[in-house]
């Protein structure tokens, strides 16, 4: 459905040049496609290129064989295109129902009767219409998100771009929005954006890893898994000092013995009574990233 050949885009910062994606190439078919990277990645802007709302400096980008260089392109790929972004602008004083009535209106929904049957549809969808007459300004953080989803869903959209949607919020709505995107995934693409590696591994059965502007991966969870088999390991110690030898440590739990550590890295030679164990998912994304000499933080 989305095809990118060669995708690149350079704007200026503080006099510097930055190239926010550079020359990338991406296929994405049907249902979920999750897109991970740490920020500053590129993933954003590659969002805001797919949504029309920045250009492109080069390459081309093609959505149901609309491209999105010619302004005949743009407009038929937004007749069909659901968009959440990372900060949606909303209006504290319209009820949930006003403000996806508004945005119904502006993605010209022109009839009353059919846009006020599609707004309660997304609102039902979204587990709101209950709260739909409640002011946004006393809507939870989760509450919001819901709401950004049914304006991006008011127009039947078969593909829905949604970029960082559980930033911020609580464990509950996280696990409530994560199934939501899901379930809408059935009969359309859904294209999320996220650097919390959770939500991929729990939604998604192909996913792409951008650093730098540039795809380091793609396939499955389970295929970006095992890679790091083998580059493992659980490390016990009443010490104090975090083990090193270009090691990542991507987790620590306190034990009554001492301090547990999860490491991954080339080998654990410097720490012989390190147990190798079955990777994760998360293991895998930092496995990734220090291969391809990218900095990893503890996650």
């Amino acid at each position: 459905m989305i095809s990118i050949k060669s995708l690149s885009k350079t704007y200026k910062s503080n006099g510097h040049v930055v190239n926010a994606l550079n020359h990338l190439d991406l296929e994405i078919g049907g249902g979920m496609f999750g897109l991970l990277g740490p920020n500053g990645a590129g993933k954003t802007t590659l969002m805001r290129i797919l949504a029309g709302i920045v250009n492109a400096s080069n390459g081309s980008v093609k959505i149901n064989g609309n491209d999105l260089a010619t302004d005949n392109g743009k407009t038929a790929v937004k007749s069909i295109l659901g968009y959440l972004p990372q900060e949606l602008g909303m209006y504290p004083e319209l009820s949930a129902r006003q403000f996806v009535d508004y945005m119904a209106i502006l993605k010209g929904l022109d009839d009353p009767s059919h846009r006020k049957l599609q707004v309660d549809k997304v609102l039902e969808m979204v587990g709101l219409l209950a709260e739909a007459d409640r002011k946004i300004k006393g809507f939870s953080g989760g509450m919001k998100r819901r709401v950004g989803i049914a304006q991006a869903l008011v127009n039947n959209p078969k593909l829905l771009i949604v970029d960082e949607p559980t930033a911020g919020l609580d464990p509950e709505e996280r696990i409530r929005f994560r199934n939501l995107l899901v379930t809408l995934a059935s009969d359309r693409t859904v294209l999320l954006s996220t650097h919390i590696v959770e939500d991929i591994g729990q939604t998604c059965r192909d996913l792409a890893v951008l650093s730098h502007g540039q795809v380091l991966f793609r396939g499955s969870p389970s295929e970006l898994t095992q890679n790091a088999n083998g580059h493992v390991w659980l490390y016990t110690t009443d010490s104090m000092e975090k083990p090193n030898h270009n090691l990542t440590v991507v987790s620590m739990l306190h034990l009554t013995e001492g301090i547990q550590y999860r490491l991954v890295g080339e080998s654990a030679g410097d720490y012989p009574d390190a147990k190798q164990v079955q990777a994760g998912l998360e293991d895998g994304y930092v496995w990734l990233m220090k291969s391809a000499g990218q900095s990893v933080d503890a996650m």
